[in-house]
């Protein structure tokens, strides 16, 4: 029976090696060992003059009769800035094709900012929007003429506007006009709608957020993070969709609601259009026809507007990093794009109160270590009563190890003499596990707030340590980590099986190594958990009047 199970482990054992080198491989951009994802295919080149044409939305007729009469609108991008972001607009259609994040830059080159909406033949993410009609009306394709000039907001300015129109498509004409603040990340866009035919038109207004399926995970092992549409109402709630699943007809979202908004969202940053609530709205996700591309947003009905009159829709588009704080003002659920996933309902309070933390200290790494403090003093009793058990566990293992070499021809015999040991000393050998059961939600949600808070990215800690969202650039934090973890195995107890207790030394080291690659916020995290759990533990066994002893690796290869 004891052949059995040491078969058993050193098949896990195996099998765990095998998933642990099939997670690097895929963490350094190789694809997976088994069951290798299909690639993403490449986005189709952009002419030139722009990106690839997005195909119109069921029931939108190209953009041609008048418009072509009129005078031609030279095509061209005009560039201006905020003190947040550097916004790149195409006069076809008046679209956004260029976000830069001003306060955000790139792992790789601190003076480069994030960009997060471009148009180039690498990659595709814009924002779009036009009318659907029965006959020709203005949509993204349409030339569009700015009315003023493209000014950046100077010093002592709190907004700018930019305001775009068509010339008449139908007897229609469109006009966008684009407001920025000062401090922030939402853009006003007011869509009006000037009949100047001479029949009653009742057009759609449609709000788009187009990129291609390029997807970019975490880079962090065992923890991939979401790239695709999102669409939130307050009945349906939360809803991610999956590029793959639009690519199969199985996207399942909310279609209609009276509330709600329509994003795209990736690691740390996102882009959404917000519409007021009460307006009815038509929800969809769905692939380009005949493209690469995917188009998720939503279609407003105007209803009848009779010639010489108007109509104006007012929207919001928010593009910027997934700051919580900020993400909650702009809309209700917005935050929810920043997706913590099942831990949410543990990682939206560990947040808040990591958040608090920082407003008091101002820097991120202590606030992570105070935060392992707060959370290991809120167990501090759960724990202690963990090491209890396991400072009784060594306690008796000496008595424990004599026996098995005594009897280890009679395994029956073995496991009776083991139970009587451990009922005369009062020892329970679950007594340890239990408690760290019950914390590792906790601690795999905290991962999690630490993973997905964009506040990580570019936040130093102190001397070398500058990102707290990048590897450690001299390994320092790694090998300290891999320190302390073997400290911390020597002060548990050894399970009598020497199988088992090969595997509790390999095991916490193999995972070690693998922290070499992890952000420098995720190993501080589990440096501090160390840390203060060998203190505790090394407490508790010197209160039991059990000796701290370190149980060199090297006795436990010994031929049995």
């Amino acid at each position: 029976m004891s052949d059995i199970r040491r078969s058993i482990l050193w098949v896990i054992f195996a099998f765990s090696l095998v998933l642990l080198w099939d997670a690097w491989q895929v963490h350094n951009g190789r694809p997976k060992t088994f069951f290798p994802a299909p690639q993403d295919k490449p986005a189709v080149s952009a002419p030139a003059t722009g990106a690839q044409p997005v195909a119109a939305l069921p029931g939108a007729a190209p953009a041609v009769a008048d418009a072509a009469a009129a005078p031609a609108i030279p095509r061209q991008t005009y560039v201006v800035s905020t003190d947040l972001l550097k916004l790149s607009f195409d006069s076809e259609g008046g679209s956004l094709i260029g976000v830069d994040l001003l306060k955000h830059h790139t792992t790789t080159g601190q003076s480069d900012p994030v960009r997060l909406l471009q148009q180039t033949d690498q990659h595709t993410y814009v924002a779009q929007t036009g009318l659907l009609g029965s006959a020709a009306l203005p949509n993204h394709k349409v030339a569009m003429r700015l009315v003023g000039q493209a000014r950046d907001l100077a010093e002592g300015q709190d907004s700018l506007s930019l305001r775009f129109e068509s010339a008449p498509v139908g007897g229609v004409v469109l006009a966008k006009t684009y407001t920025l603040k000062r401090g922030a990340y939402d853009i006003a866009v007011k869509h009006e709608v000037i009949n100047q035919g001479s029949a009653p038109v009742s057009p759609s207004l449609y709000l788009q957020l187009v990129r291609d399926g390029m997807t970019k995970d975490s880079g962090v092992p065992f923890a991939s993070t979401f790239t695709g549409p999102a669409i939130y109402s307050d009945a349906a709630k939360f809803q991610k969709i999956k590029f793959e699943d639009i690519d199969k007809n199985k996207a399942d979202f909310s279609k209609n609601a009276n509330d709600g908004y329509v994003a795209m969202v990736q690691h740390h940053f996102a882009s959404a259009w917000l519409l007021g609530a009460g307006i009815a709205r038509e929800n969809y996700a769905e692939k380009v026809p005949g493209g690469t591309l995917y188009r998720a947003g939503q279609k407003i009905e105007l209803g009848a507007i009779a010639p010489g009159q108007s109509k104006a829709v007012e929207a919001r588009l928010f593009v910027g990093p997934q700051e919580e704080k900020v993400l909650e003002q702009l809309a209700p659920g917005l935050e929810l794009v920043k997706d913590y996933g099942w831990t949410t309902i543990v990682a939206k309070p560990l947040y808040w109160l990591l958040e608090k933390i920082h407003s008091i200290v101002r820097n991120w790494g202590w606030a992570i270590v105070l935060l392992v403090v707060v959370i290991k003093a809120a167990f501090y009793w759960l724990n202690a009563n963990a090491y209890r058990s396991m400072a009784k566990m060594k306690a008796v293992n000496p008595r424990i190890q004599e026996m098995r070499e005594r009897l280890k021809d009679k395994p029956q015999q073995m496991q009776q003499e083991m139970m009587r040991i451990y009922r005369e000393e009062k020892v329970n050998p679950l007594g340890g596990c239990l408690p760290i059961v019950i914390q590792i939600p906790v601690f795999i949600a905290l991962y999690t707030v630490l993973l997905a808070s964009v506040e990580m990215r570019n936040a130093p800690w102190l001397g070398w340590i500058t990102d707290l969202s990048s590897k450690d650039p001299f390994y320092i934090l790694p090998v300290v980590l891999t320190l302390t973890t073997i400290v911390q195995t020597s002060l548990n107890p050894l399970p009598p099986d020497p199988m088992q207790a090969k595997m509790m030394w390999i095991m916490p080291l193999v995972f070690s190594v693998m922290f070499f690659s992890f952000p420098a916020g995720l190993v501080l995290y589990w440096i501090t958990n160390n840390t203060l759990t060998i203190l505790q533990q090394a407490h508790i066994n010197r209160r039991m009047g059990v000796p701290l002893k370190i149980t060199l690796p090297t006795q436990l290869f010994k031929k049995a």
